[in-house]
């Protein structure tokens, strides 16, 4: 036994050298955003004096890059939404969105718009159709633009894929609409669970809009039953298995009521709507905070100055991110097997050998 024991902090050694050796030539880790990078959450525009303080306070506030979640200008306009996010942010802001409902009709020149600004942005990446089936990356921000509920079938099997090949700490979903009980208003079913269900196993934010008030949930480790993770308010986790839910719909158009007390579910951790004196605003959220990767600070503040939310998410994506060589792999579970004997470790060393880890048996 005692052997074996000095074979097996041997080999430990061997990998933990290996670590030391080869660094970020072998291994990777999960991808962090830049520092303070900071996103704006707006959704249901409109062109309206609100809308443009909407824009206005973003621009104040000095965030990087806009994800709107659907409803433009309400016009079938395409050059006039564009026209007043221009006239406010520029032409070639990162300003990306999901299509909404309102926007269907003239849905092809509004993909247009965002593909121009898109060319325009070296920092940004995106694959798929554009708002509709699409992933970006931006500043090491991984998010989602989806059509659920407006265009477009398999959204769920297409969010479960992306997320599952990319490694980034920070994952966004994106959408138009709601299930009923993930909102407060009258809003009924027309997304389906499974996509709120493969963002949460993802650990991705779900950001949405559709109904124009503003909610946010708990840590959640089960969307489809209300499952709550946490019942800390101030400070929510996002990981492979939990995360949380907001709706943000006041980016201009108008406010609306919370419906069937809706609002009284224990999941909500915040909500402003036209009954406690709602106003138009954005969701603020900083990622890679105060020398930490794994923290975001958020906050929704309207076009009056106030804030309406504030709350810190804490991310554990990155925990079991080490993504490790095959031939670490290979080893490692020799070793969980806990049946090192002679032929099994001279299988070890072969294995170290021939992918030359180790240049000799000799000791």
């Amino acid at each position: 036994m005692q052997k074996f024991s000095f074979m097996r902090n041997s080999i430990f050694l061997v990998i933990f050298s290996c670590i030391l050796i080869f660094g970020e030539s072998e291994f990777s880790f999960a991808q962090e955003t830049t520092k303070n990078l900071k996103v704006a959450f707006i959704g249901d525009q409109g062109v309206t004096d609100d809308a443009v303080s909407v824009l206005e306070l973003i621009l104040f506030e000095g965030a990087d890059i806009v994800l709107h979640q659907g409803d433009f200008d309400y016009f079938d306009d395409p050059d006039l939404w564009d026209a007043q996010i221009n006239e406010i942010l520029g032409s070639d802001f990162p300003y990306f969105a999901s299509v909404g409902n309102h926007d269907v009709p003239a849905w092809t020149g509004y993909q247009e718009k965002l593909q121009n600004r898109l060319d325009k942005i070296p920092d940004a990446q995106c694959v798929g159709n554009l708002g509709v089936k699409s992933s970006c990356m931006y500043n090491g921000l991984f998010f989602i633009l989806s059509g659920v509920g407006v265009f477009e079938t398999e959204h769920a099997e297409y969010i479960q894929k992306q997320l599952d090949e990319n490694d980034s700490i920070w994952s966004i979903c994106s959408w138009h609409k709601n299930m009923k009980l993930m909102q407060v208003g009258g809003k009924h079913d027309e997304t389906g669970w499974d996509v709120y269900e493969e963002c949460r196993k993802g650990g991705a934010i779900i950001a949405t809009g559709h109904e124009h008030i503003y909610s946010r949930t708990l840590t959640l480790s089960d969307i489809d039953s209300q499952i709550i993770y946490s019942d800390d308010p101030d400070t929510l986790q996002v990981g492979n298995g939990y995360t949380f839910v907001f709706v943000n719909g006041l980016g201009g158009k108008s406010i609306r009521d919370a419906e069937d007390n809706l609002e009284k579910n224990p999941w909500w951790a915040k909500y402003s709507t036209s009954d406690n004196g709602a106003n138009y605003g954005a969701l603020f959220c900083t990622f890679n905070v105060e020398m930490n990767s794994n923290k975001a600070i958020c906050y929704f503040k309207d076009i009056s100055g106030n804030i309406i939310d504030e709350f810190t998410i804490m991310s554990t994506v990155d925990e079991s991110s080490l993504i490790w060589p095959d031939w670490l792999l290979k080893v490692q579970s020799w070793l969980y097997e806990d049946l090192i004997t002679d032929e099994s470790f001279e299988e070890i060393l072969d294995y170290l050998l021939e992918r030359k880890i180790i240049l000799s048996k000799s000791s």
